[in-house]
């Protein structure tokens, strides 16, 4: 697995990971949607450098210009509802892309402790086509594998991106162990060291799917 990590080099795209992050800017919820979608659409730009292009001829008013465009337009997953946001702005670059949708959530028991359940996916069909992952925060690292995975269920893609904007050390190792393949290449925004003891990412951002669309009830 190759790993990018977009926040190491000085661009427009740390000033929206910083107010993505920051307490008081966060406050308003469409902000933070149209923050996470900006960040979707430069980790789509990028993507886009990595993939495969033919020469096409477009009749303009006055001739014919040689342009070099996609051969195929990729596949869109995200694990819901956090992703939905940062998908959007994946969307508004690869504009004709298909589109994949993930439902996985933290199931906790009476000890606190929780797992990542895996209930429902709506995918075409993978074989030989690109597909880009999203999920905004990759703490643990579990909710990224068994999406991963659940897609590898619906044929044999050539090549995956894994998109996050925030992960913590913990959970880069965990993807790192658990998804070994060679056409995966993981794009990273920020990395944060800790992870406290209910998997959340410090400092992280809080919680990236109550922030863009409101606090849901405790699934404790």
């Amino acid at each position: 697995m190759r790993i990018n990590i977009l926040g190491d080099t000085n661009s427009i795209f740390n000033q929206f990971i910083s107010e993505i992050r920051c307490e008081t800017i966060q406050k308003d919820p469409m902000r933070f949607r149209r923050n996470l979608q900006r960040l979707g659409e430069i980790f789509a730009y990028e993507i886009s450098k990595t993939m495969d292009y033919r020469t096409t001829d477009v009749k303009t008013p006055l001739g014919v210009a040689k342009v070099e465009t996609l051969v195929q337009h990729p596949v869109l997953a995200t694990i819901l509802r956090a992703g939905l946001p940062l998908q959007q702005g994946l969307l508004n670059v690869f504009d004709r892309a298909e589109n994949a949708f993930i439902s996985a959530y933290r199931k906790y028991d009476e000890a606190g402790e929780f797992h990542i359940e895996f209930e429902y996916l709506a995918s075409p069909s993978l074989n030989n086509k690109t597909v880009i992952l999203s999920d905004p925060m990759l703490a643990s690292g579990a909710s990224m594998e068994i999406g991963y995975h659940a897609l590898m269920e619906k044929g044999s893609p050539k090549q995956v991106h894994l998109v996050v904007v925030i992960a913590s050390t913990q959970g880069l190792d965990y993807v790192t162990k658990h998804i070994q393949a060679d056409n995966v290449t993981l794009w990273v925004g920020a990395v944060d060291p800790e992870m406290t003891p209910m998997s959340y990412i410090v400092p992280g951002l809080g919680d990236a799917g109550d922030l863009a669309f409101g606090a849901k009830i405790d699934s404790h």
